[in-house]
């Protein structure tokens, strides 16, 4: 080969090395934006989809591809996609699900604010029509099934921030029935707890900021799908609205799924012994928790013995001041719109997941300005309840 100059080989001196032989035992970072073959009719294999492999990173990315396994298998479903947000990958979620003008999605009145306003403002501007039930109560849901006959219903495992838990075989049942598709949301349960697939779900989403990252420095989320024949229509919303996830995000949430399970048994641990400790407080008026469901449902759906990391409190005096003050006085557990870290975090429902809402509808749903949201940690449950309980004395203080 004839001697470059250093101007050039600063350049290319040492890139496009082979493979190793050896195989790497942790998933290496792609950071690649593309990827060469040895001839152009080779690539446009690849272009076309004769060929599986990485040709541009908005297509694919290796790194990214081990995590969408990795999600896919823990789901047990047939093909996954992961996407730069949950919001992002909800979105592509519900363009598998052939949405026309008038087409109506029928939301469960018990989901993340987001989540509605994204059907109602972003899908209702071309023309699907977003419509609600209590998917808790069957009865209501057959009926307004049956009156919007809906394209998709869409729920959560368990609900944000009231920690419902969806009967998941009963509302899959009436939505097939229909010939609809069920979306559910499992961000609060992760496929540790339950794996809607098999109760009958047909796409479930996750966003892997939380519990599948679950250190609070990644975002991300992922579509997993039941039927195979719909891997096209997501492969395509991924390519063509480009929410694709980066790698580095990828290789963080990978990493954390390698913990998941020791994770979320310490935090559900921790969970249930806080809502039971909190029980009966002075200062709080109501606690949720899915072990403290009477209808059964959390023992059907969920890992049995385990109700989740996330417990929700309203205050005995429900006002935003009172919560505030409380959220305030917190030394240990961290202020923080988000959940499912490996450190405790609280939330206030009213002005973050659920602010887009008026009054008048919160109070609708139960979401009062005393409500407090708790996703437990890891750390030591007497430090996690002596921090909670002094915060609440600060609370009451001013009553």
């Amino acid at each position: 080969m004839k001697k470059r100059s250093i101007e050039t080989e600063v350049v290319h001196a040492g890139t496009r090395q082979p493979m190793p032989e050896g195989m790497p035992n942790s998933t290496p970072i792609f950071t690649s934006s593309t990827y060469s073959f040895p001839s152009m009719e080779e690539a446009e294999r690849v272009f076309s989809g004769e060929l599986d492999d990485f040709i541009y990173s908005r297509y694919g990315n290796p790194t990214v591809a081990a995590l969408q396994e990795s999600v896919r298998v823990l789901e047990g479903g047939a093909a996954a996609r992961a996407f730069s947000s949950g919001m992002a990958a909800l979105h592509a979620a519900l363009l598998v699900c052939d949405l026309q003008p008038g087409s109506v999605i029928l939301a469960s009145r018990d989901l993340y604010g987001a989540t509605f306003a994204l059907i109602s403002k972003i899908f209702g501007s071309f023309g699907v029509v977003a419509q609600q039930a209590d998917f808790s109560e069957l009865t209501e849901l057959r009926e307004r099934a049956a009156e919007f006959k809906p394209q998709v219903l869409l729920a959560e495992t368990i609900s944000n921030p009231l920690l419902k838990v969806l009967d998941v075989a009963a509302v899959g049942e009436i939505a097939h029935s229909l010939g609809a598709r069920l979306v559910v949301d499992s961000t609060f349960s992760t496929p540790y707890l339950s794996r809607p697939i098999e109760f009958g779900a047909d796409i479930v989403v996750h966003s892997a900021t939380k519990y599948l990252g679950g250190h609070g420095d990644a975002t991300g989320g992922v579509v997993v799908l039941r039927d195979a024949t719909d891997e096209p229509a997501l492969t395509s919303a991924m390519k063509l609205i480009g929410g694709v996830l980066s790698v580095w995000e990828a290789h963080h949430i990978a990493r954390g799924i390698h913990t998941l399970a020791l994770r979320l048994d310490r935090q559900c641990q921790n969970a249930e012994k806080l809502a039971d400790a909190l029980s009966g407080h002075a200062g709080i008026s109501k606690v949720y928790y899915p072990k403290f469901a009477d209808d059964g449902i959390p023992d059907r759906v969920l890992r049995p013995g385990l109700y989740g990391a996330m417990v929700s409190i309203v205050l005995a005096r429900d006002t935003r001041e009172a919560a505030w003050k409380f959220m305030n006085s917190l030394e240990l557990v961290v202020r923080a719109t988000t959940l499912g870290d490996v450190f405790t975090t609280v939330s206030h429902a009213a002005t973050s997941s659920h602010r887009e809402l008026s009054p008048e509808r919160r109070a609708e749903l139960g979401i009062s300005d005393g409500l407090v949201r708790i996703s437990v940690g890891i750390e030591n449950i007497g430090d996690i309840r002596a921090d909670i309980e002094q915060a609440l004395e600060k609370a009451l203080s001013d009553q």
